[in-house]
């Protein structure tokens, strides 16, 4: 057989790997050593395979990885969500939709210190959802929208999300966190006008909260301060090249984690806990990059990426067409598999296309995290809404219809960033050249 070949039958092998349960990081590992041995010889195989571990396991860059996830960890350990979201319902929880709002509002400034989606979406599953069925929110909407609000973490930052499509592509974590904020908040916009034009249709899905008075706003604020100035001490940092990525996270972390102590939110069963989560998180998505590692140099001996490049290329068709293809393989994949293990999987294969076309890689970062934010909220394999279904026992027909009509907005916002790749350019040219 030719190196294609045997190429093309280990990526099939990999597709039938994905049903028996196995991990995606040790499957792809798995298929890596086995076709680069028969390709080359054992002895390589198993040279390729010890040093790619190595060199994961041990790399100075993927340190960031762990300590960004265990900022979020922490934040969503010792209620921070819970506050922010008591926040934004001081301020808009009185008027139609109002909790759902709120929600939206309290998640995009807790995903300023957690870029993880499913934490997310756990945390406001557990806060808002009650609140909102203490008001008779109609459950569709209640858990509809904390479903989907766990999605802004894979663009807006600290994301995990962007930080390993950046190491793959070896692209700025920097330039990629910047290049997410404004999709990231037109999203939060674009959620919160779903919200209010879906109660102004029907006025019994969110019913109005409590007024709160003035006092009670301003006294709610400092909790929201809090977080945007560690946000703005992490990200400035990175931005003003004072920090490296590696000790941007151990800043944050160590602010997060000092703020709580100070203001004895953690515990130490939280503290615990945190750790463990974040370790337990970590080592999964360093798995995935060392088993991508692998299965990308067994790749690469059999040419596939660049075959893959030249052949899309040559399409006779737009390069935006063959973009929107790309985008469509990404969707249709993280359907099917987990969005973060298909982004790790699939990316090594379409960036040499996508550079071929000459197409800023930031902006195709932008595009990718949406069309993962879309996989992570549509069936089959939607984490977001199994998360939410096991906090609240909602039915999964509930949660997706109530899903729905935010998928509107994530749309919306993918076609205007596909029209307009300035929505994710414009700040990482201004504020980092």
């Amino acid at each position: 057989m030719s190196e294609v070949t045997i190429g093309i039958v280990g990526l099939l092998l990999l597709l039938a790997l994905f049903p028996t349960g196995i991990e995606l990081g040790f499957a792809m590992a798995l298929v890596g050593v086995v076709g680069f041995s028969i390709i080359v010889n054992f002895h390589a195989g198993v040279n390729i395979l010890a040093k790619d571990f190595f060199d994961t396991f041990t790399s100075y860059g993927f340190t960031v990885i762990p300590l960004f996830i265990l900022m979020g960890q922490v934040a969503f350990n010792a209620g921070i969500a819970r506050r922010l979201y008591q926040a934004a319902y001081r301020f808009i929880g009185h008027i139609p939709g109002g909790l759902a709002m709120a929600t939206v509002g309290g998640a995009t400034v807790f995903k300023a210190i957690c870029g993880s989606s499913p934490a997310t979406a756990a945390t406001f599953a557990s806060v808002a959802v009650p609140e909102m069925d203490r008001y008779n929110y109609d459950r569709r909407l209640s858990t509809g929208v904390v479903a989907s609000v766990g999605t802004l973490g894979i663009l807006l930052p600290p994301s995990v999300t962007l930080i390993v499509f950046g190491v793959i592509t070896q692209q700025s974590i920097g330039r990629l966190f910047l290049a997410g904020l404004i999709p990231g908040l037109l999203i939060a916009a674009c959620f919160i006008i779903v919200i209010f034009g879906w109660c102004r249709i029907n006025p019994k899905l969110g019913p109005h909260g409590e007024r709160s008075t003035w006092k009670e706003r301003a006294a709610s604020l400092p909790e929201c301060l809090y977080v945007i100035g560690v946000f703005l001490l992490v990200i400035g940092g990175l931005m003003e090249g004072f920090f490296t990525p590696t000790e941007a996270g151990s800043v944050g972390t160590a602010a997060v984690l000092v703020l709580s102590l100070v203001r004895r939110d953690l515990t130490f069963k939280g503290f615990f806990k945190s750790v463990d989560e974040s370790l337990r998180t970590a080592c999964m998505v360093l798995m995935l990059i060392a088993g991508s590692t692998v299965l990308g140099h067994f790749l690469a001996v059999t040419r596939i990426p660049m075959i893959a490049a030249d052949w899309v290329t040559s399409l006779p068709l737009s390069p935006r067409a063959i973009m929107a293809l790309i985008c469509l393989v990404y969707l249709i994949g993280g359907s099917f598999i987990d969005d973060l293990a298909f982004m790790v999987l699939a990316t090594p294969i379409f960036y040499p296309a996508v550079q071929k076309l000459g197409f800023d890689p930031l902006w195709f970062g932008m595009l990718v995290g949406v069309t993962v934010m879309i996989g992570v909220v549509i069936p089959p394999v939607a984490i977001n809404v199994f998360v939410v279904k096991n906090i609240t026992k909602v039915p999964f027909g509930v949660i997706y219809r109530g899903v729905y009509p935010f998928l509107l907005a994530l749309v919306f916002v993918a076609i205007l960033l596909f029209i307009f790749p300035q929505l994710a350019t414009f700040l990482p040219n201004l504020l980092m050249k």
